[in-house]
This record gives structure tokens, C-alpha cells and sequence, in this order.
């Protein structure tokens, strides 16, 4: 059981903590990224990252490497076609982990910075929609993160 926002973690992509919005009316789930840079590893598509994690804290940005899985096209609420990047991560909420899909985008006009849809939800959550952060902050000691996201030197 969790509320309609929770704290979570996306260890793959070097993201200790990040505040989510739990959404049933999204499908997808979307991670703001004040920039992304595509290059090619290895003859295959990737995307670095430029990670804002917290809200109103502009020193704190994450390069954030990692592949590019698809592209999609994603409606918002509005019903503005967006072309998005997609990669993937595991995200760790409470004591469970499991894959999940995000697309990026620029999300520094809305309230979280993560948006967690029904397709990353499915058959893991049940949402009480009166509450908050029932599952606390993740621990940063407790929280594996990869070694290649790093800091943005400011």
C-alpha cells in the first residue's frame, strides 16, 4: 500500500531519491531531464542525461549515461504529442524492486519531477489516494546506485 506520491529510487541510473507522482490516468512513466545528449556506444544508441532530482535545488544536477531502449510518441494530459527517448532502470520503492520503462522529458513546469504510470505499477502497487509518503525516504546508504552517474560540475 502506498499514496499518491512516494519517495523512490532508480539505482540504475544513479538516482538515490526523487519524489514521484503515482499516476492510474498515465500509461507511461516520465523522468525530467533539463537536457539529453544522444551518442553512440558500441554501434548502439544512447543518451547522457542532464538529471535534476530535486525540485527548486538548482546546483544539484546528474549526468546520468545510459542506452536508449525506443523512442515513442506520448500524449499528456493536454493531449500534446510529444516524441520521447524511453530507457530503462530498476526503481526500488520501499523494500521492492523491479524494471521499469521511463520516457524523458522536460518536467520542470510540473510539481515532480517523476511521473510513475500504470505500466511501471501494474501487479506491484495499491495507491490510497489520502495519503502521502507512506513508505518514507529511501536511505541513501541503503541504496545502491551505478557508478556511472556523477555529479554535473556547476
Amino acid at each position: 500500500m502506498v499514496g499518491w506520491r512516494e519517495w523512490v529510487s532508480l539505482p540504475t541510473l544513479g538516482i538515490a531519491r526523487i519524489k514521484a507522482k503515482l499516476d492510474t490516468g498515465a500509461r507511461t512513466s516520465a523522468l525530467h531531464a533539463l537536457r539529453s545528449d544522444r551518442y553512440t556506444e558500441r554501434g548502439a544508441p544512447h543518451v547522457r542525461l542532464h538529471v535534476q532530482p530535486r525540485q527548486r535545488d538548482g546546483g544539484r544536477v546528474l549526468v546520468v549515461e545510459t542506452a536508449i531502449i525506443d523512442e515513442r510518441t506520448v500524449s499528456d494530459s493536454s493531449g500534446h504529442r510529444e516524441r520521447r527517448i524511453v530507457v530503462a532502470s530498476e526503481l526500488t520503492l520501499g523494500a521492492e524492486r523491479w524494471p521499469i520503462e521511463l520516457t524523458i522529458t522536460n518536467r520542470d513546469s510540473l510539481r515532480f519531477r517523476m511521473l510513475l504510470g500504470r505500466s511501471a505499477m501494474q501487479g506491484h502497487l495499491i495507491i490510497d489516494p489520502d495519503r502521502s509518503y507512506v513508505l518514507g525516504k529511501p536511505d541513501k546508504a541503503k541504496t545502491r546506485v551505478a557508478r556511472r552517474a556523477r555529479p554535473h560540475p556547476t
